[in-house]
């Protein structure tokens, strides 16, 4: 007799860890939120082990770690931990724009200057603007056509989410879509050391106005926030 085929069981510890992940690349569980297993059971909907088992993932992939007398809570990069995160997007998105300037498919290109042009009309509305800019390296990254590459880009822009967004700082926005411009036009002239300049200058100047907020968060006390107090959505 011939049995149907068995139904894979659900991974309950890879879907709490996707959900809890996609929560914080989204800001719905900001840098600093303690983070319990008894609230996340009850708004996962599952038991203690899947979530143990996502937190130990996410804390290897340092999207969580340990503080002292709180326990787990949502990283909050410190000037060292970014200093190391800009110098390896530099490196890894510098190559991707160069890969990108040899590999891109004419459609990628005509995509990525709508993503420019779109950023052009949203330079005074910074939560849009972050999401274009999202979509705009998102895209520069498959355009390279690397899967090794987009796979460490990928674990990178997870860190990254950790940060607040630049673009709402006054001059950041205009900043920010000019050396996109620089980068799209070395693109579109198939130059791959040009596009790699170009993304690698984008960076520096992403860093520099990095480096000024975190230096303005010195002067503010850390939140002790806790994941429940105000019931964001994972």
């Amino acid at each position: 007799m011939k049995l149907p085929p068995r139904t894979p069981a659900p991974d309950l510890g890879r879907d709490a860890y996707e959900r809890v992940k996609a929560a914080i690349r989204d800001g719905s569980l900001p840098p600093g939120l303690r983070l319990t297993e008894a609230d996340l059971v009850t708004r996962l909907g599952i038991s203690r082990t899947p979530v143990r088992q996502a937190l130990t993932r996410l804390e290897t992939e340092g999207l969580v770690s340990h503080e002292p007398r709180r326990g787990i809570v949502v990283s909050r990069p410190d000037h060292q931990q970014v200093i190391e995160l800009y110098a390896l997007r530099e490196v890894l998105e510098g190559t991707a724009a160069r890969f990108a300037a040899q590999h891109a498919s004419e459609a990628e290109l005509e995509a990525l200057a709508r993503l420019v042009a779109e950023e052009a009309a949203a330079l005074e509305r910074p939560a849009e603007l972050s999401a274009i800019n999202l979509r705009l390296h998102a895209l520069l990254h498959r355009a390279a056509h690397n899967r090794y590459l987009l796979r460490a880009l990928a674990q990178l822009t997870d860190t990254m989410a950790l940060l607040p967004t630049m673009l709402g700082d006054p001059g950041r926005a205009q900043q920010s879509h000019k050396e996109h411009g620089a980068l799209l036009e070395a693109l579109s002239q198939r130059n791959g050391a040009a596009a790699e300049a170009a993304m690698r200058e984008h960076l520096r100047s992403a860093q520099q106005h990095r480096i000024t907020w975190l230096l303005r968060q010195l002067d503010q006390e850390p939140s002790s926030s806790e994941v429940g107090a105000d019931r964001p959505q994972v």
